[in-house]
């Protein structure tokens, strides 16, 4: 090996262990604790994304919402779907599946998308009486969903939604409350 090649080597792998021990908010943050209990059946059907943290896919969504309906094979189809920019924006929508890879754990589920990369999609909040309302999220906090059944949700009901982020280690800040249409 060359000098310079030696010495940008040198140097790129003292800058990666350097970054290695630098830890994040995030990364110092436990794992969500999920819910205990998780009737995918019940959880089937349709819900409105009442906020959300935005990001490189979703980002021009508005209307957004997901559809879960049990496939033959036992897994849950997922459509999500919203309109682009505006309320009145084209519709666009994009299918997924999902899993529960371990029984033992049933708030933490696995969603794959275009059949190429797979996602945590970790249930930490739930009406778990009604199955009216849904708080979703990974564990490296960079993802979250507060969920409803319906477009629009009280004032106490996002109060409560917010504190159980809060409290499992979200930074609200970045909170973006998705634009829906009243039925």
């Amino acid at each position: 090996m060359r000098k310079t090649q030696i010495v940008l080597m040198t140097g790129l792998l003292a800058g990666l262990l350097a970054l290695s021990g630098c830890a994040t908010k995030a990364d110092s943050l436990p794992p969500l604790k999920t819910v205990d209990s998780l009737d995918l059946n019940r959880y089937l059907g349709s819900w409105y994304e009442i906020a959300r943290y935005q990001h490189q896919f979703e980002k021009t969504l508005v209307g957004a919402k997901a559809d879960y309906s049990l496939r033959d094979d036992g897994r849950i189809q997922v459509v999500n779907s919203g309109l682009k920019t505006t309320l009145d924006g084209k519709f666009i929508s994009v299918k997924a599946v999902a899993w529960r890879p371990d029984e033992a754990v049933p708030g933490a589920l696995k969603v794959k998308f275009f059949n190429l990369f797979t996602s945590d999609y970790l249930v930490f909040g739930l009406d778990e009486e009604n199955y009216q309302w849904a708080l979703v999220g990974n564990n490296n906090r960079k993802y979250l969903w507060f969920l409803s059944r319906t477009p629009t949700v009280s004032d106490e009901l996002l109060a409560k939604m917010k504190a159980i982020a809060v409290q499992q280690g979200y930074d609200l800040e970045k909170l973006f409350m998705v634009p829906q249409k009243e039925r």
